[in-house]
């Protein structure tokens, strides 16, 4: 479905839309618009899988016994060696 709105522009945003669309780049200024939507759904979309998986790690790493952490020096000690 296609809904029908107005959008006001800034001279700039305007201007970058009606060269894109005059390179082909886009079949109209609403394509344009369009795809800049799509775009911003998808980055959300995967903004919130790694946030998610962000939490899950947390979580993971607060269940862990600490008698199962490493010693920082330990955890550095070849590093440090080489």
């Amino acid at each position: 479905m296609t809904v029908k709105t107005t959008l006001s522009f800034t001279d700039r945003h305007h201007r970058f839309l009606t060269e894109k669309v005059g390179q082909g780049v886009y079949a109209s200024q609403s394509a344009a618009v369009a795809a800049a939507l799509e775009q911003m759904i998808r980055d959300e979309e995967e903004r919130d899988i790694a946030l998610g998986a962000l939490a899950e790690e947390i979580r993971a790493r607060l269940a862990t016994p600490l008698s199962e952490f490493v010693e920082q020096d330990d955890a550095f000690a070849a590093a440090r060696r080489a």
